[in-house]
């Protein structure tokens, strides 16, 4: 393995030679030769050594040193029976604090875990902690004061401590990255799986919209938002996904005859790094018998910019009322935005979503209704309408194009910036208004940086098991990005 270049002298040391997964953690507990207990004492060991990454909210050692010794004594079983698990700190996680990473709910604590993790647990997951993120998942950089484990802001990349580790779910991709942890859950409004899976070495599924159960999850925007899963292999996806949906198992796909999408809109104005690691996928692919299709996308862009942005202003507002309503009755949005930490956050939270204005294309402030009722009556049909049409005429399996246009930026309230937020969202956003599944996953590490590239495959409404099945012929012929070396 080629050492990862770092600023922070990352990767002296001997090489790990494969990311370990919750696959095969399952299949040693199962074999006798580690424990559930073992397990989680090594988990929470790694996780202590990663202080640096600010990437934990809080931990809950006393309540899973308990779910692993029942899992040892033959109490619990399951398909995930004794896998340590990370869960974003948005998703209720009984006993801890559903505070979506920001200091006003804090003291929300949670009475019992979001149905999406419930089937988790029924199914032997052992929930370690719950993970730092972009403040109440509005942004991508993870740049938040809220936690802070480390010498320094912002949950950092496992792989050089200077970058961000993306968002919003930061630290269940930074964790899994950093092979601490081998699985875990986050949400995706706009990227907010994908990304972190990306600009983190791993791999993450966002659903067909409303294919997981929603509840007990903080939210942005109802239309948009989903849970979606993180881990260190596509076999860990294809288990996890199978446990929360109860679907039959699904295999690798022969790549021989498959078509694959191919957007300039997507594909273009990728920095070095992610460029040349996409062209050696597209040729490995090629010579795999994967065919490409051309598939002109500007309808699906120009749609998603009438979606995007009015969507998730707008329902922010009602939606986190209603939420906190029911299970923060002594909070009003008002208390919440009063605390908001991060300056980036309150901003908007401040300019568009109290006030519920939205810009016009000249930049003036204007009351947002009539832009939302567009937004969710005419243009987002229209996108929902494209993206079939597109699916349906070309014949492809699925689309395919790197998660993000650049790796990892340096970490810093610069990396909140719009302009910054735009660049990395460019390639998930789409999908996301369309409510189409979207999985990421890792395809190397940039020959210059040794940043970890991410590729994405997005495929029609309710197609997630075919394309977890793509996913683990591509990660096979790919190969995992191996974890970094520490000091």
């Amino acid at each position: 393995m080629d050492e990862v270049k770092s600023n922070q002298g990352y990767s002296t040391g001997t090489p790990v030679e494969s990311r370990g997964s919750a696959s095969e953690l399952l299949a040693a507990i199962r074999e006798g030769q580690t424990s559930a207990v073992a397990a989680l004492e090594a988990t929470l060991s790694q996780i202590a050594g990663w202080k640096d990454l600010n990437a934990v909210a809080h931990l809950n050692a006393d309540a899973a040193l308990q779910a692993a010794r029942a899992v040892d004594a033959g109490q619990v079983s399951g398909p995930l029976a004794g896998v340590p698990i990370v869960v974003k700190d948005n998703i209720q996680v009984a006993g801890l604090p559903a505070a979506a990473g920001t200091p006003g709910l804090q003291d929300a604590i949670a009475v019992a875990n979001a149905p999406v993790l419930q089937k988790l647990v029924e199914a032997g997951a052992v929930v370690v902690a719950t993970t730092n993120m972009h403040e109440l998942a509005f942004g991508i950089s993870g740049y938040n004061p809220t936690y802070q484990t480390g010498p320094e802001t912002g949950v950092r990349n496992p792989y050089d401590l200077s970058r961000f580790a993306a968002g919003s779910s930061s630290g269940t991709g930074a964790l899994i990255g950093s092979g601490a942890v081998r699985a875990g859950l986050g949400t995706d409004t706009g990227g907010s799986v994908r990304l972190p899976a990306a600009i983190n070495g791993v791999a993450g599924l966002r659903p067909t919209l409303n294919r997981y159960p929603t509840g007990g999850i903080v939210p942005i925007s109802r239309t948009r938002d989903t849970s979606g899963v993180i881990a260190a292999s596509v076999a860990d996806i294809e288990l996890l996904d199978r446990v929360i949906t109860d679907d039959a198992p699904t295999i690798a796909r022969d790549l021989g005859g498959v078509k694959l999408g191919l957007a300039a809109d997507f594909t273009e104005g990728l920095d070095a790094d992610v460029a040349a690691v996409w062209a050696g996928v597209v040729t490995r692919l090629r010579d795999a018998g994967v065919e490409f299709v051309q598939i002109d996308a500007s309808e699906i862009v120009a749609l998603n910019h009438a979606v995007s942005f009015p969507v998730v202003m707008t329902e922010a507002n009602a939606h986190l009322r209603y939420y906190l309503a029911e299970h923060a009755p002594h909070l009003t949005l008002e208390d919440v935005v009063a605390r908001i930490a991060s300056p980036d956050v309150k901003a908007t939270y401040e300019t568009f979503i109290l006030p519920g204005k939205l810009p016009t294309p000249s930049g003036e402030l204007v009351d947002g209704a009539e832009i939302y009722r567009a937004a969710i009556e005419i243009h987002r049909p229209a996108l929902i309408a494209a993206y079939d049409a597109l699916f349906a005429a070309s014949g492809i399996d699925a689309l395919i194009f790197p998660t993000s246009p650049c790796v990892a930026a340096l970490a810093g309230p610069e990396s909140s910036a719009p302009e910054v937020f735009g660049t990395f969202i460019r390639n998930a956003d789409p999908g996301s208004n369309a409510g189409i599944p979207g999985l990421s996953i890792a395809a190397g590490r940039g020959p210059d940086t040794g940043l970890p590239v991410g590729i994405e495959l997005d495929g029609p409404a309710g197609s997630d098991r075919a394309l977890i099945a793509l996913g683990l012929a591509i990660e096979t012929l790919l190969g995992r990005t191996q974890p970094p070396v520490r000091n």
